[in-house]
């Protein structure tokens, strides 16, 4: 192993044995929230909407039909999922619709990916209450291109999914055992400001985010 690689392996070792247990503990002891199911929903709803994105509470049993629902009004002929369990079961309650499987290189898909796609969805791995905000991993089957690129994009989330703090998410899933390559955290719709502070949506991603929170 050269040195730089020496060097590198021993700070990220350093990271994982001290970084994140301090941060986890400091936080846990000061100003960690602690809210109810239905608060931390209301709580995320608010932030998410006040940054001009949405958020519908489903049932469990009944989210397809939300989720097709939202495809009609918001008029999106061509939609993107990823390559896995969530996006197969999606294309078959979808039928009539021209969904595709995110299952090809950037390099065979680019232009399509671009110029052609109206929308995609996928799933999270979590989200956060405090900040509004949801926390993918992407990885083969989603890549981060599938939450990056499209005009619309469509997330579905589990509520017992939903924790209270970026602490709490690092400490109940464990992030120290095994990080990943690279993490996402979306709060909102993709969003700039000029030099004139004048802020502007989807200028560098999605202009619309769409969070459907299933529930009992």
């Amino acid at each position: 192993m050269s040195t730089s690689n020496q060097s590198r392996a021993r700070i990220l070792q350093r990271l994982r044995n001290n970084a994140f247990a301090y941060q986890v503990e400091s936080t846990r002891n000061n100003l960690q929230p602690d809210w109810t199911p239905e608060e931390k929903i209301r709580q995320f709803t608010d932030k998410i909407t006040a940054v001009k994105g949405e958020v519908i509470q489903v049932k469990r049993d009944n989210w397809q039909t939300t989720l097709s629902e939202q495809f009609s009004r918001k008029n999106l002929k061509r939609i993107l999922v990823g390559d896995n369990a969530l996006g197969e079961q999606i294309r078959r309650d979808n039928p009539q619709r021209d969904i595709g499987l995110y299952e090809q290189s950037i390099e065979n898909f680019k232009d399509s990916l671009f110029h052609q796609i109206d929308a995609s969805v996928s799933g999270c791995r979590c989200a956060i209450a405090e900040t509004g905000s949801l926390v993918l991993w992407p990885d083969a089957a989603e890549p981060r291109l599938l939450s990056l690129v499209p005009p619309v994009h469509i997330v579905i989330l589990e509520s017992q999914q939903l924790f209270n703090s970026f602490a709490e998410v690092v400490e109940k899933q464990q992030w120290q055992n095994g990080m990943p390559a690279n993490a996402l955290l979306i709060s909102g719709p993709s969003k700039t400001a000029d030099i004139e502070q004048t802020l502007a949506y989807g200028i560098h991603g999605p202009k619309q985010l769409l969070v459907l929170i299933l529930s009992d």
